[in-house]
């Protein structure tokens, strides 16, 4: 009587209920069959749109570019040639050196104790910082501004000259070798159109800070040796 009323309820499962008897394979097949028909899925898609990058500066100046004169001095013996002695024995070198006036990523300023000529080498090193500087300023959402160059190549005469007024000038400049320069943080040129409307203004410090973070980049990868100089508002830069 047991055996005859579990047939009787097993047989009335498998009418109620087909695909428990199915093989796996078949039950499969057979899901397929039932979804194929059903309609698509749109999975709902959000566009995500890149904010511009934040600004962080660095967490300190002077810890950041510490590289005093006796250390940059080495990498301009290495690097840079002899010095010059007045502007025109700087005109007999130009197969040492190269002429670096204004150009789209960077102004040279109107210099009065230099004169606008480096090493190849530190050429491109300034070409690249003006380059990356353009580069960070888009992606973090700043306007364009070029970076101001203030110092360069210095000759004999001119370091004599300038120890005259400037008592803290050390005699024995990197300035001498061609492969120094300096970028002023606290001024900066705004790139607009003179015909269009004029660019939103920018904070100097803001500006200072995108420029920082360029400059530690450049360090870190050995490029450069930088000092920050506080009295003269300029890092003072060396090609390594």
């Amino acid at each position: 009587m047991g055996f005859v009323a579990v047939v009787a309820v097993l047989a009335v499962v498998r009418v109620l209920f087909p695909a428990i008897a199915m093989p796996s394979t078949a039950v499969e097949q057979e899901t397929e069959t039932l979804t194929s028909n059903l309609p698509p899925v749109v999975e709902d898609r959000v566009l995500v749109v890149d904010a511009p990058h934040r600004i962080f500066s660095v967490a300190n100046y002077q810890a950041a570019f510490p590289d005093s004169n006796s250390v940059q001095l080495v990498a301009a013996h290495r690097n840079g040639v002899s010095p010059v002695k007045n502007r025109e024995d700087a005109e007999m070198r130009k197969k040492e050196l190269v002429f670096v006036g204004s150009n789209p990523y960077y102004h040279v300023d109107r210099l009065t104790s230099s004169i606008p000529y480096l090493v190849p080498r530190a050429a491109v090193l300034l070409q690249d910082i003006g380059r990356a500087f353009y580069d960070s300023l888009y992606v973090k959402g700043v306007p364009l501004h070029q970076l101001i160059v203030t110092s360069v190549l210095r000759s004999e005469d001119d370091v004599r000259r300038l120890r005259l007024r400037n008592g803290n000038a050390t005699e024995n400049s990197c300035h001498l070798y061609g492969t120094t320069f300096d970028i002023c943080y606290n001024r900066y040129r705004t790139v607009e159109d003179p015909d269009g409307p004029a660019r939103r203004a920018v904070r100097n410090d803001t500006l200072k800070w995108v420029l920082s973070e360029v400059l530690r980049d450049f360090r870190q990868q050995e490029r450069c040796y930088i000092k920050y100089e506080v009295k003269q508002g300029c890092f003072h830069l060396t090609v390594n």
